[in-house]
């Protein structure tokens, strides 16, 4: 088979028990059938992939490219037909949307049938079907057919970086995150005191327990117990309306102090302490379970591990090995910065000039300070009504009209029960029946005042979730391109003279991403490589803007640092 300027596709399903490759030169071609038993299948796999780099077509490679990579074999390029087909599937970029059907929803808990997916859905892992050879087939038949009829090449370009970000998605867990478990240990010890027996406290928040029940002449009180702990606050005349931590710091009384620090030595005890440790980090590493696409916005989410939440006091964990280095890289105010482009806002692309946008908001007169820069922005982005943010979000109107039209007009739709869409074409869910009866409902010549409440209250807030969407899932597509970029770039760096063997077979001798979080990524790499990695991040970020908003300016710079650990100042 021939090489053309279109790399050759392979499709491969399951048929009665083995796999069958179906090579491709042309996706119009006949093509050339390969049948292998399970125990061949990387191998077969892996000759192709060195032959013919072809862009391999599956199911879903969350159930695929594991076993591979175990078996030292690693793809350049995939299409995933799961991913995709939820992308053309509710697209509002296509006259006729990709048709729905049962057997190509989502069994990670991102989506159900007749189910309406949030913002943060996540569960189990999907599974490969057997004697799935037609079906397969058909389903990649029907997205060409889809892509080609699309006004322009950006659903074909979110597809590809949906495809790639599934391949980082188990390359990363593969690889994992350096973790060095004697300095995790430590760190809880210097916090907590030493392991507790199972069931109890460690020391430093049994002491804590015992000074917030003395302040509130309540022996035996568990601050684990919210109703009971606000209780005995309450008749200690501490009159919060909850025990979160913003709104007990509000209040001047001696058992705060104390009961902030338990809480938060709680949190590290109960989310990442000794528990998680034994559990999620193995040979020095943590390899969380990544879910390209968890968010209905196209973020990523996270099946177990917490790998989204990795707390501030457990950076100085996550260490390089002997002869490697940690290059980490985020974004400064991506959002923001993505809103001005998207709008084509010349007055907001201004203030993004620079390192800090908050401070270009400053300038621009639009407000006073930067905390009050960083109220308006979120709060024009996220809809804020109320509050600090809600007061000064008006200001932003007169000094940015056109970034504000645009979240305005999709606010507006989604208030109406209409679907708005990312720069690329990912579309927000459509509203589910019971949004859609309250509406009714609130229309009728006899509804009731409580009736048209609700049914202002559920718009307000479908505006609010439609008028984030097009900024947080523009921005997470600006990330999916920095990652595709980075591993594209990557590839071509030489191998390492001293390996890192915890990494696995693929990646124990090449310098790889580790982990990402929205805006941020960690390259484990060869010390001799660092600035080279360096370089590649930023250059990465540049391609991925260019990408992104072709002919048009918007900084997107970039946070680096190279060193052993991954702790950030404070």
């Amino acid at each position: 088979m021939t090489r053309t300027a279109e790399p050759p596709h392979a499709l491969v399903a399951r048929d009665g028990g083995a796999w069958v490759i179906a090579l491709y030169a042309q996706t119009d071609a006949e093509p050339v059938l390969d049948r292998v038993v399970d125990d061949a299948l990387a191998t077969r796999v892996g000759e192709l992939e060195a032959q013919l780099s072809p862009r391999w077509t599956v199911r879903s490679l969350r159930s695929f490219y594991p076993p591979l990579l175990a078996a030292g074999v690693r793809l350049r390029r995939a299409h995933d037909l799961l991913l995709c087909h939820a992308i053309l599937r509710d697209t509002a970029s296509l006259a006729t949307p990709l048709p729905a059907s049962s057997r190509w929803l989502r069994t990670d808990g991102v989506e159900d049938a007749g189910t309406q997916p949030g913002l943060f859905d996540v569960g189990d892992a999907q599974v490969e079907r057997d004697d799935d050879v037609v079906e397969v087939r058909a389903q990649w038949r029907a997205q060409l057919t889809a892509l080609a009829a699309a006004s322009d090449s950006r659903l074909a370009l979110l597809c590809a970086a949906e495809s790639t970000g599934a391949l980082l998605a188990e390359e990363m867990t593969a690889a994992g995150l350096p973790w060095s478990t004697a300095a995790h240990h430590g760190i809880l010890v210097e916090q907590l005191g030493a392991r507790p027996l199972r069931g109890a406290r460690p020391a430093r928040m049994a002491a804590l327990a015992a000074e917030i029940a003395r302040h509130l002449d309540e022996p035996g009180l568990n601050p684990d117990s919210p109703p009971r702990l606000l209780r005995a606050l309450h008749r200690a005349g501490v009159f919060v309306e909850s025990t979160s931590r913003w709104e007990l710091s509000r209040v001047e009384h001696p058992v705060v102090a104390p009961l902030l620090e338990y809480k938060k030595l709680a949190r590290l005890f109960t989310a990442n302490g000794w528990a998680w440790l034994d559990e999620w980090v193995r040979e020095e590493r943590f390899r969380p379970i990544y879910l390209t696409g968890g968010v209905v916005t196209g973020r990523w989410a996270s099946s177990g591990g917490g790998a989204l939440q990795i707390p501030r006091q457990l950076r100085s964990a996550v260490r390089a090995d002997a002869g490697w280095t940690l290059i980490d890289a985020d974004v400064a105010q991506l959002e923001p910065r993505v809103l001005a482009a998207m709008s084509r806002d010349a007055a907001m692309v201004e203030a993004a000039r620079g390192r800090d946008l908050y401070q270009g908001v400053v300038r621009s007169g639009a407000v006073a300070t930067r905390d009050e820069a960083k109220y308006a922005v979120l709060g024009a982005m996220y809809g804020a009504t109320t509050g600090k943010s809600g007061q000064l979000v008006p200001r932003l109107r007169a000094v940015y009209p056109r970034a504000m039209a645009l979240v305005d007009a999709a606010a507006r739709t989604g208030e109406q029960g209409g679907v708005v869409s990312t720069l690329l074409g990912r579309s927000s869910p459509r509203p589910d029946e019971a949004w859609r009866m309250t509406q009714s409902e609130a229309s009728g010549p006899d509804a009731a005042g409580s009736e048209q409440s609700r049914a202002r209250s559920r718009a307000r807030d479908r505006g609010r979730f439609t008028r984030n969407f097009i900024v947080q899932g523009t921005a997470a597509e600006w990330a999916l391109l920095w990652l595709a970029e980075i591993r594209h770039r990557l590839m071509g760096l030489p191998a390492a003279s001293a390996p890192a063997p915890a990494s696995g077979a693929v990646f124990r001798d090449r310098a790889h991403l580790a982990f990402f979080l929205h805006d941020e990524v960690i390259v484990h790499a060869p010390s001799d490589q660092a600035e080279a990695v360096a370089g590649i991040l930023r250059d990465a970020a540049d391609a991925a803007t260019a990408r992104l908003f072709p002919g048009f300016a918007i900084d997107v710079p970039l946070d680096v640092h190279i060193a052993d650990d991954a702790a950030k100042g404070a």
